[in-house]
């Protein structure tokens, strides 16, 4: 099977790249930047410099002309800028080329946080409290309603997070990112959880929890070490939520569990593959594999059970990077590389992109040091 990915750069797309290659799959990767670390390994067998997918509108018509020219069974866009990219000239994509991804209707609801967020309060789904603000006199509004610290979010699956402990604050930071058309929302104290699943045309066919261990940025990010874990309660939220969309493709749908309550609270929905997916592969769901079995077979046998209480870890640079700025978490992070059971994102069978994650880890602390956005890039919710 010769399978196309996107964004090669991610951390998702090498652990993708790994497991297909390793099943004997034909793999070629995009990618705008040279140094990307799947274009490393050992396993993707064809690399190809492509447009920005999240900055130059030019990616889509790259994509269809290299499917045209190249034989591919199955494309797998990674990240969100590409999946919508691909969206705007499906028909014409999948004339060269299987897409296993969602109706439109489903992604324009799970790429938007105020439509995910009302979408999934009408189907019994708890939300954190949240205000729709469309003037900055919303804001001085809302600004008296609200409960501290408050969380500020761009719409946007891709948008910016701010905290803000005060009225003063709030409004200052909603003028910050009011062009992406923030939400304001209650904050809510508690783990963070993960429900991935594959779907086809509204059935389920794999799935996979888990619960973040560390994370970076500390205040909340992606995933730095997490856990495998099976909940039921956590399921039974995620795959209504999913059923209801009558979802396509792959998904991750991000919960926290209130520690006051002990309820999964919806965070948002991830319409694509997900940072933490080397940790499901690990415990047993291959969701790249399934994905592109399922797109060219037609469907596959269910995946409902695996491994849990896998541990696994992002050394470079996400954990890192967490216990660089939360140095509270020294003696564990320490004390984790003695225990062997713990995964990690290397592979002794395929060390290049080890050494480029490693080089890369400098620059991306050099860079969000520049740019003030390594200590707390999202501010401090004092709790």
């Amino acid at each position: 099977m010769r399978v196309l990915l996107t964004d090669g750069n991610f951390k998702h797309t090498l652990a993708a790249v790994r497991s297909l290659g390793k099943k004997g799959n034909e793999v070629t990767v995009l990618s705008h930047l040279s140094f990307s670390i799947s274009f490393y390994s050992k396993y993707c067998h064809h690399h190809v410099i492509a447009p920005d997918p999240e900055k130059d509108p030019q990616f889509a018509a790259f994509l269809l002309e290299y499917v045209k020219k190249n034989h591919i069974d199955v494309l797998l866009p990674v990240s969100f800028a590409a999946v919508m990219q691909v969206v705007h000239i499906r028909h014409e994509l999948e004339k060269y080329v299987k897409i296993p991804l969602a109706e439109d209707g489903a992604l324009d609801i799970a790429g938007s946080k105020d439509r995910t967020i009302q979408f999934a309060e009408k189907i019994g789904i708890r939300i954190p409290k949240t205000w729709y603000p469309r003037t900055e006199a919303d804001v001085e509004t809302i600004a008296h309603e609200v409960s501290y610290p408050a969380v500020i979010k761009g719409s946007e699956e891709s948008g910016f997070v701010r905290y803000a402990n005060s009225p003063g604050e709030l409004s200052e930071k909603y003028r910050m990112i009011s062009r992406h058309s923030p939400v304001i929302q209650e904050y809510i104290t508690g783990e963070g959880y993960g429900f991935f699943a594959l779907y086809n045309h509204g059935s389920a066919r794999a799935i996979f929890m888990h619960k973040r261990v560390r994370e970076y940025p500390v205040t909340g990010g992606p995933s730095a070490f997490a856990e495998s874990v099976y909940v039921p309660a956590l399921r039974d939220a995620g795959l209504r939520i999913l059923n209801s969309l009558h979802w396509h493709g792959v998904a991750m749908v991000e919960f926290k569990k209130d520690e006051k309550t002990g309820d999964f609270v919806l965070m948002e929905i991830n319409p694509k593959f997900w940072g933490s997916l080397g940790l499901s592969i690990a415990s047993g769901v291959d969701f790249p594999t399934l994905t592109s079995t399922m797109a060219v077979e037609g469907d596959i046998d269910p995946v409902c059970q695996y491994e849990t209480g896998v541990r696994y870890r992002w050394l470079f640079p996400a954990d890192l990077f967490h216990v660089m700025t939360n140095p509270r978490a020294l003696p564990q992070f320490i004390r984790d590389f003695g225990d062997l059971t713990i995964r990690y994102d290397l592979d002794i069978h395929d060390p290049a992109p080890t050494f480029i994650q490693m080089g890369m880890t400098f620059a991306e602390f050099v860079l969000r040091l520049k740019q003030k956005r390594f200590w707390r890039p999202h501010g401090r919710p004092y709790c």
